[in-house]
């Protein structure tokens, strides 16, 4: 009985044609000296010609065209970019069709950001290096988006997270228009009062949640030491609120839905918001793009608002994107993949709720 002959060394008298293509390749590359010396064919003759480019298919052919011109620039619907900005700019935004794209005008966009990473919220403490550097991110990327041509302006509320998370966004914005080579006019931060975090009453007036903590410390640790009186009503309030935090519950999702008698309620907050952006836009008409770092409440009631439910705590340096129409009545509201069309505001419309 003979023994089995090994199936290696079978002779195909043709091979696939795939097959036969790759040990073409081989024995080219074996004869330029650029592989391996081992070949599967018998090598081609030095000098012999390479495949003709024409028998690639087309888009093999385009392909390696734009391969091998990094600084290609791809021009649509009358703007160019580089197939780099491309790649870096891949979102997951859901865009409107053509036909309703040209009716939607947009005039004016807003990206409101929280701010970055800070050191702590007992007091107003500024940005941790990796809040800084978030902040700088963001505003890297947010340059992506921008056209030359564009006028941004760059706003902020008035606490020093916030001012140096729009000073960051500043940086990495400029970083990132050199990067991608847009010519776009940027102002320099701007704090400003409609952009404050939600307030708290005391007996020294309306104050910032944070500062109002502060006050609320020293208070309490006062009547506790001295044990003297009934806390004030205002106290019981921010204490009940700052025990929910810890207790491990949320603290902004109970001031959206609980009504708090010394808190400033979440729907003057999403009005304040559009009160500051109405004069923004009043101040600056040839402004198509703002930009507003602010803090979470705030940003929550307006996403809220938009959606119609809690969409949850944003993340730091997360942003609200809000699209202005022509006209100024409605807009639509993007945030955390889900866009929903509004009735804007007026800046001059404000209920008057006391009889």
């Amino acid at each position: 009985m003979s023994a089995p002959t090994d199936p290696r060394k079978i002779d195909r008298y043709e091979a696939p044609n795939y097959l036969a293509k790759y040990r073409d390749r081989q024995a080219r590359k074996g004869a330029d000296g650029n592989g391996s010396s081992r070949s599967y064919a018998a090598p081609v003759e030095p000098g012999a010609a390479e495949e003709a480019p024409d028998s690639a298919p087309l888009y093999l052919r385009r392909f390696r065209e734009r391969a091998s011109s990094a600084a290609t620039v791809v021009e649509y619907e009358g703007k160019s970019f580089t197939p780099a900005l491309a790649e870096a700019t891949r979102g997951k935004e859901v865009a409107a069709p053509v036909e309703r794209k040209a009716s939607e005008k947009i005039v004016c966009e807003i990206s409101i950001i929280r701010h970055g990473i800070t050191q702590g919220y007992s007091t107003d403490a500024g940005l941790t290096p990796m809040g800084g550097w978030q902040a700088h991110r963001r505003g890297h990327e947010l340059a992506r988006r921008w056209d030359s041509g564009d006028k941004v302006r760059l706003v902020c509320a008035n606490t020093n997270r916030a001012r140096q998370t729009a000073e960051q966004i500043h940086r990495g914005a400029l970083d990132g228009l050199q990067m991608w080579g847009h010519d776009v006019e940027l102002s320099e931060p701007e704090p400003i009062p409609e952009l404050r975090n939600f307030g708290v009453w005391t007996p020294d007036g309306l104050r910032d949640v944070t500062s109002a903590f502060r006050q609320y410390q020293s208070t309490m640790e006062k009547l506790e030491r001295m044990a003297m009186g009934d806390r004030p009503r205002w106290l019981v309030e921010i204490d009940r609120f700052y025990r929910t935090q810890l207790g491990g519950a949320d603290p902004i999702e109970m001031w959206l839905t609980i009504p708090m008698m010394y808190f400033e309620p979440p729907a003057l907050c999403v009005r304040r918001f559009w009160r500051g952006f109405h004069r923004l836009m009043s101040e600056s008409p040839d402004h198509r793009r703002i930009v507003a770092a602010t803090h979470s409440g705030p940003m929550r009631a307006f996403a809220t608002w938009a959606h119609g439910y809690d969409p949850g705590e944003p993340l730091n340096t997360e942003e609200i994107r809000v699209k202005l129409r022509e006209g100024g009545k409605t807009a639509f509201v993007s945030y955390r993949n889900r866009v929903t069309e509004v009735h804007v505001p007026p800046a001059d419309e404000f209920p008057a709720w006391e009889a």
